[in-house]
């Protein structure tokens, strides 16, 4: 079934001869896509796709127009990069133009945001039926009721067809995605990778909602059985989506939410999950929904006689993908949302095996590590090659942060003080030395230690302060006696062969904070600065 525009693109000056498919469901957007040739149905009838030459974000193509709205407004840089008008208003002509020619669009109507107060109405057009599926599994759906009186402020444009001139539009290739705040419209062109989309909504929720007072966040949520909600932030290999997704608790979401006075909320109603390696017995909830219909697979291979697919297979890229709508998963929030956090999760995989396996942070500590989203990445595939990388990505997702930083961790303190929330920081990394030398946390070891935290069992436990990093630390955790681990553990220190070696990694990874942090300590005050590490 498909629900008629309560506002045509004509009424938004976007004038097209091409046929419309407005606010179309699952089953129809498949067999678009299927008759099209855009995908094919695998074994178990889910839709599979290959994203072309882009199997991930083309991030030096994207661009965010520079005028007096967004001049002082936007963290200009690497990653936000401007756009000036006068190309901007080529690229606009030269869109709508290309948007004419087209035979077939498909539009839907849709939510960015969960909690009715901060979400917002976001119209995606397409040219191909499948990114329109996508767009409907990984934002929010209206009720036929709501689309009736859809009003759609933000669109976005999305055009594979479209070729770029960087001389006339004032980018990098032939490949752009450009964002404009002031007109409230993305275009997206020559690219076949729908997470532009997705990732463009986000973009825009974490512009727009620090001005309502509302914390964006990158990361993922869940609700207890004692109603109280944990929000977990973490880089890729973290363990940020294994250990949110407890059949013991209800998810809100995996990756996208914000942080008003009395919800934590899902930006979407559906999940993007990495299914390389995936397999039933690792990940039994993700791998469910790959035999499932209105599911879709980018970039998997697949046996062309039994249709069945090869998750282990990285060959067209190790950033395989799926996307399905949230209730595909068990025990999810039917609202999409959960009170206000009483515990904020920070995961890191120290592959220097110098940070503690669990650390409690104040509030200033808290804006420290947040702004510093930190992690290690393990040394790569070159012969020799032992050193662990340090990573910083500034807020967990520095990528999709258009404000300066310290918005988003000043909004950070105040809901952690406003709040009463407890915060920690948790290192799924390395003990016993560093990668190649010591063993990766035991995921019974984090296991034990997260429980014992939503669990409120952490309130009578002995803590000492870490001399080099000065966030206190559990001497003695009874959960860990119970999963079978070594109270030493809790020590870091203590289980490296050699001490010397350790104070001097240790030294080293201060050091490396200590510089990382240098670009934020004149916009945070100094009770923050004072939380930074110091070697000892």
């Amino acid at each position: 079934m498909s629900y008629e525009l309560s506002k045509s693109l004509s009424d938004q000056g976007i004038a097209t001869t091409a046929t419309i498919h407005p606010n179309l469901g699952t089953a129809a957007l498949v067999e678009h896509a299927i008759a099209k040739g855009e995908g094919q149905l695998t074994q178990h009838g889910a839709l599979l796709v290959d994203t072309g030459k882009f199997t991930g974000r083309s991030v030096k193509d994207k661009f965010i127009v520079r005028d007096a709205k967004t001049e002082d407004t936007i963290d200009w840089g690497k990653i936000n990069q401007p756009m000036d008008q006068r190309h901007w208003d080529n690229l606009k002509a030269d869109f709508l133009a290309a948007t004419k020619e087209q035979d077939e669009l498909y539009v839907a109507d849709l939510f960015g945001g969960s909690q009715p107060e901060y979400r917002v109405n976001v119209r995606v057009i397409t040219q191909m039926a499948w990114h329109n599926l996508f767009a409907r599994t990984l934002l929010v759906r209206p009720t036929p009721e709501e689309l009736g009186s859809f009003d759609p402020e933000y669109t976005i444009i999305n055009l594979p067809s479209f070729k770029a001139d960087p001389e006339r539009h004032g980018c990098r290739s032939d490949t752009v995605i450009a964002v404009n705040l002031s007109e409230k419209l993305i275009l997206i062109g020559n690219t076949e990778y729908s997470g532009e989309m997705k990732k463009g909504v986000f973009g825009l929720l974490n512009y727009l909602l620090p001005e309502q007072g509302v914390m964006p966040m990158h990361c993922s949520a869940n609700i207890g059985p004692d109603g109280k909600t944990a929000i977990f932030f973490g880089l890729s290999g973290t363990g940020k989506t294994t250990l949110s997704a407890d059949a013991s608790r209800t998810l809100i979401g995996d990756d996208e939410h914000g942080w008003s006075d009395d919800a934590v909320f899902n930006f979407e109603g559906g999940c993007y999950a990495k299914m390389i390696n995936l397999s039933a017995e690792g990940e039994p909830e993700i791998y469910a929904t790959t035999k499932m219909f209105g599911t879709i697979i980018e970039n998997v291979t697949m046996d062309e006689d039994t249709r069945e697919l090869d998750f282990n297979d990285g060959s067209k890229t190790e950033n395989t993908r799926g996307a399905y709508p949230i209730e595909y998963t068990p025990n999810t929030s039917e609202e999409n949302l959960g009170p206000a956090p009483s515990n904020v999760i920070m995961l890191t995989a120290d592959a220097f095996g110098v940070l503690p396996p669990i650390a409690r942070l104040t509030a200033d500590q808290a804006m420290y590590y947040f702004l510093s989203g930190y992690t290690a990445k393990v040394a790569g595939t070159e012969i020799g090659v032992t050193e662990p990388e340090a990573t910083f990505s500034t807020c967990f997702g520095a990528a999709f942060m258009p404000r300066h930083p310290s918005v988003y961790g000043n909004l950070l303190k105040e809901r952690i003080a406003k709040g009463d929330v407890q915060c920690w920081l948790f290192n799924t990394g390395w003990t016993g030395g560093k990668y190649g030398v010591g063993q990766r946390m035991p995921i019974k070891a984090t296991r034990g230690l997260l429980n014992a935290v939503l669990d409120g069992k952490m309130d009578d436990v002995e803590f000492r302060k870490d001399p080099n990093f000065g966030f206190d630390v559990p001497v003695h955790v009874p959960a860990l006696d119970e999963a079978g681990i070594d109270q030493s553990v809790l020590d870091p220190r203590s289980t490296w062969a050699d001490k010397d070696e350790y104070d001097a990694t240790a030294h080293k990874l201060v050091e490396l904070f200590v510089e990382n942090f240098r670009q934020f300590a004149e916009h945070v005050d100094e009770g923050v600065r004072q939380a930074a590490p110091q070697a000892a």
